[in-house]
């Protein structure tokens, strides 16, 4: 019966209806463990961490990695707890918690190395990648979502087209804020296209909203918001909150540069609520550094000075080296009435401000 619980999780999760899946899950667990079953326990747990992530509840989602992790080393699955350390640095990652993320993903990479497994080692260099991206670590980032790529693209029958889709995807948006739009713009483009072939509605949402985020850096703001749109409509039918929550923001940028200042405000505190409910630092910052422009955009001087303020010391007492220059960059503008992107050299990016309002990618 557990197996049975099981697969009709499996089922529910692969039409995106997350809330379902997680009941039969915890169901199944019950089973599995009245009847001792600790392989199957594993695999029940892995796919409950990776559900949890879906609809953002990062905590519960570290939760049962933990416990996973605990459970392969009596199970001695070597690859199923690097398994569960690479779920328990992605929740952790979106916790904004980068640091002990890269370390999770390292020691994951090294029992990949060790069992020969390049498809598990491929996954780990994408979450790695994403880790490295919410650090500002731009470099680093483009060198392992490139090298995740080369591994995936060489999988046997191109089994995992799925997973270069999502490589482009990492790539478009390391390059959206590093400065190079064009690059981004041609990732995305193509990671649609993969993800389309492959019927992957969620990937298809992330590389709508990509698509957007990048035509919104080129001035293209009404074909932004239609993408945007198209990525609002499908993360909102499959309940992932996360990914819906950065649409939102997204949206909100793009109407500060349509001059939509009181329609850009409802999008941010929108998507701030949601952030909260999910535990997303680096998202409320995000937020934070929108509505501080409304706010100067409409003439509330100071109270824009304390939203840039509060953004740029969450961002540096998280270490967000991007995030920092943003809000070090609004926060100059407010000051000086003067344009320094110095911060963003520092830090080897090619993003560059040069009137007001900016544009954060």
């Amino acid at each position: 019966m557990g197996t049975d619980l099981f697969q009709r999780g499996e089922r529910l999760r692969e039409k995106s209806r997350y809330r379902e899946a997680l009941s039969a899950y915890r169901s199944a667990l019950k089973r599995y463990a009245q009847g001792k079953q600790k392989g199957e326990m594993l695999c029940c747990l892995l796919a409950l961490g990776d559900t949890y992530r879906m609809v953002g509840d990062f905590q519960s989602a570290i939760d049962v990695y933990t416990e996973a992790v605990a459970l392969s080393g009596q199970t001695r699955k070597r690859l199923m707890r690097a398994d569960a350390m690479v779920g328990q640095g992605l929740a952790t990652r979106a916790l904004g918690n980068w640091k002990d993320a890269l370390r999770l993903f390292s020691g994951a990479k090294t029992i990949y190395a060790e069992k020969h497994d390049r498809d598990g080692l491929a996954f780990a260099l994408w979450a790695e990648g994403g880790a490295f991206r919410v650090r500002g670590d731009a470099k680093n980032a483009v060198r392992a979502f490139s090298r995740a790529n080369r591994l995936f693209e060489a999988l046997p029958d191109n089994g995992q087209r799925n997973a270069v889709g999502y490589c482009l995807c990492g790539l478009g948006g390391i390059s959206r804020v590093s400065g190079l739009f064009d690059d981004s713009l041609n990732y995305y483009r193509e990671a649609n296209r993969v993800l389309s072939s492959q019927k992957d509605r969620f990937g298809v949402a992330y590389s709508h909203c990509g698509i957007g985020n990048a035509l919104r850096m080129k001035g293209d703001h009404a074909a932004a918001m239609k993408h945007l749109r198209k990525a609002e409509a499908i993360y909102g039918s499959i309940g992932d909150v996360v990914s819906y929550s950065y649409t939102l923001w997204s949206m909100g940028m793009t109407s500060i540069m349509r001059g939509r200042l009181k329609k850009a405000a409802e999008y941010f505190k929108k998507a701030t609520m949601l952030f909260r409910k999910t535990g997303d630092a680096r998202g409320i910052i995000y937020c934070c550094l929108g509505l501080g422009e409304v706010l100067f955009l409409e003439g509330n001087v100071s109270a824009a000075r304390r939203m840039i303020v509060r953004a740029l010391d969450d961002a540096d007492k998280k270490k967000f080296m991007i995030e920092s220059c943003h809000a070090a960059a609004l926060l100059n503008y407010i000051d000086s009435g003067k344009t320094d992107n110095s911060c963003y050299r520092r830090i080897g990016l090619r993003l560059r401000f040069s009137s007001f309002p900016y544009n954060i990618p």
